[in-house]
């Protein structure tokens, strides 16, 4: 695995932006926001990314988590954060979840190969070893680092403090 790369994917380097700088400085208010148009708060898309690093990281324990029945599962209800408190619990979370992301890339070759066991007949279609599902959660983030700078664009709140690109 090109752990470089995959770190600069977790952290945003060259095109990506960096995952934690895009919250880290977004109070509970804005970061509980809906844009018009949009469908998720920037909390909410929080929120969503930490149920699948955390779900994906108990696969890779072993464990087998249930798969959601429906996508609406893996998001929040109502109103996300509904309080400071809970914005601070969310990007807590989000920066232990993706250091934990960050030192399984550092694996051992053998390591990354390994099967990572599905939960879901839908994974069992689609390649399954831990470099593999770290790789989908890396693209999995990113996309939704790009919402969350869009969100932030239609907030008036961007670039963030750690920096992103505003061209």
């Amino acid at each position: 695995m090109q752990i470089r790369a995959y770190g600069e994917l977790l952290r945003g380097k060259g095109a990506h932006a960096d995952t934690l700088a895009c919250v880290e400085d977004l109070s509970a208010e804005l970061a509980s926001w809906r844009a018009a148009g949009f469908p998720h708060s920037v909390g909410a898309l929080v929120f969503h990314m930490n149920y699948w690093m955390d779900y994906e990281l108990r696969r890779i324990g072993g464990k087998k988590p249930a798969y959601p029945e429906h996508a609406e599962m893996s998001w929040p209800e109502g109103d996300c954060p509904a309080d400071a408190a809970e914005w601070d619990s969310l990007r807590d979370r989000l920066a232990e979840l993706l250091e934990e992301f960050a030192a399984l890339a550092k694996s051992k070759p053998e390591e990354l190969d390994r099967e990572i066991e599905s939960s879901y007949a839908g994974d069992r279609k689609v390649a399954g070893s831990l470099q593999d599902v770290l790789w989908q959660m890396a693209v999995h983030n990113s996309y939704h680092v790009g919402q969350i700078a869009l969100v932030r664009q239609a907030l008036g709140s961007w670039p963030p403090k750690g920096g992103g690109d505003s061209w």
